[in-house]
């Protein structure tokens, strides 16, 4: 790790995916147990009966307040604030001057933290919020933050425990653990419960796509409120998730976990100044281009477009506008072919070149994963998150493909480098192949699709 800029990396080596490709990025693990029990189950565990999830580790948090917060932030953000309140949560997105996705995150109006609001999330966007509020503290505005990295950068404990608790018999353990029916609570919305005799508060989402909530609350209580979720779980076959099975929960939810920034415009030449330059991570895969803004999406390529609210000026509204009359991609689900599948994992066991490795349950090789799909040799879009579901036992990844690409038909994912990159986390001895895949909606699974967020 050096103190450079991104700025200065980007003059040193030419070109920002010059510098993207070949960047080391340390593999990204979540600082829980790989596996509690075997990852297999643990994944078929929020589709069958409930599984917990611990996610108060792996995510960065920036706690933020001021009398000029939200004007500061809508500056830089399509989202609406004029419904926003306490006890909701919402996807912050943000784009460039041209409308292209800078990243997203889940901004908390939470009464009970310390500044008031919480963005989580990676820290691709947390970083941009963090710039643009230092530059408008330093012109006099009322807003101030405070960083808390993620386990693995922090020294002592979270300020909050997080636990997700889903499945479809995740109804039944909270109606074990309130002694009454679980709340009625919209999605994205906060409530207050109590687990254990001690206060938590409930986020209705799930990461997974099915039923449940967020629990949180004040870390010197996690491991009372933990016990008490899994004694109340336990006659339902709770099951605790390991890093393993969680890392795969956004292909069933649909959500694209870190799309590539795009920061690389002139109007992000100040940021990139002041970014340094192993923050911005590496780019993996067999998408390939001299043009940095191959890489970029707009909210609308990947299923973001439901954020954004033209009620208010910010960062980047004209060209957004364009987009959102022409939308040129949408999120999809790939489904690998199984024979192409299994010829790349037998590829590993035959003489000769394989063909690069592929991971369970996740294919993941840089922060941006990023594999150009072709229909009749013609590129039509790009592959993001790759990974193995037990429960439907299939290969998928989410991509954002052309909107003539209909639901149903066949394309193909080029899968592997050339030429090969140099960094560490890819094997140097590898082969590009192609993978067929057929094109599915996203989430999925269809409840996730027409009732999750109902």
């Amino acid at each position: 790790m050096t103190s450079e800029s991104l700025a200065a990396a980007i003059e040193r080596t030419g070109n920002p995916l010059e510098l993207l490709r070949n960047q080391n990025w340390p593999a990204f693990t979540f600082p829980v147990a790989p596996e509690f029990t075997n990852w297999r189950d643990e994944q078929r565990a929020w589709n069958t009966t409930v599984a917990l999830m611990d996610q108060s580790h792996h995510m960065t948090q920036l706690f933020l307040g001021g009398s000029d917060l939200i004007e500061v932030i809508s500056s830089i953000s399509p989202n609406t604030f004029a419904t926003f309140r306490p006890g909701v949560a919402k996807q912050l997105i943000s784009v460039n001057e041209s409308g292209y996705l800078v990243g997203d995150g889940i901004l908390f109006y939470n009464e009970d933290a310390p500044e008031g609001l919480v963005l989580i999330g990676h820290h691709i966007l947390i970083d941009w919020v963090r710039f643009t509020l230092e530059r408008a503290a330093a012109e006099g505005k009322d807003v101030h933050q405070r960083l808390e990295p993620n386990s693995h950068m922090r020294q002592g404990p979270p300020t909050f425990y997080r636990y997700e608790l889903q499945g479809p018999e995740a109804d039944r353990v909270m109606e074990k653990l309130f002694g009454g029916p679980a709340p009625d609570i919209k999605f994205f919305h906060i409530g207050d419960v109590t687990i254990g005799g001690r206060a938590v508060k409930a986020l209705r989402h799930g990461m997974a796509g099915q039923p449940g909530f967020e629990f949180f609350g004040p870390w010197a209580d996690n491991e009372h409120v933990l016990q008490t979720i899994l004694d109340a779980g336990e006659e339902f076959g709770i099951r605790r998730v390991g890093a393993k099975a969680y890392s795969a929960t956004p292909l069933e939810s649909g959500w694209v976990p870190t799309p590539f920034p795009a920061v690389f415009d002139d109007d992000m030449a100040e940021y990139r100044s002041w970014l340094p330059a192993e923050r911005i991570g590496s780019v993996a895969g067999s998408l390939t281009s001299d043009d940095v803004r191959d890489f970029y999406l707009t909210p609308y390529d990947i299923g973001l477009g439901r954020s954004v609210r033209f009620d208010h000026d910010f960062h980047g509204r004209e060209a957004l506008e364009r987009h959102a009359e022409n939308p040129r991609r949408r999120k999809v689900t790939l489904l690998w072919n199984a024979d192409d599948v299994a010829a790349v994992v037998r590829s590993q066991l035959e003489p000769g070149t394989p063909a690069k490795f592929l991971d369970f349950p996740k294919a993941r090789y840089g922060l941006y994963q990023m594999d150009e799909v072709r229909r009749g040799g013609e590129r039509v879009g790009i592959s993001t998150d790759a990974g193995y579901i037990a429960y439907d036992q299939l290969y998928m990844s989410l991509a954002t493909l052309d909107t003539d690409i209909l639901d149903g038909d066949e394309v193909e994912i080029v899968w592997g480098e050339h030429p090969i990159s140099a960094k560490d986390s890819v094997d140097q001895n590898h082969r590009q192949v192609t993978v067929r895949a057929t094109v599915a909606p996203a989430p999925y699974h269809e409840w996730a699709r027409t009732v999750y967020r109902a």
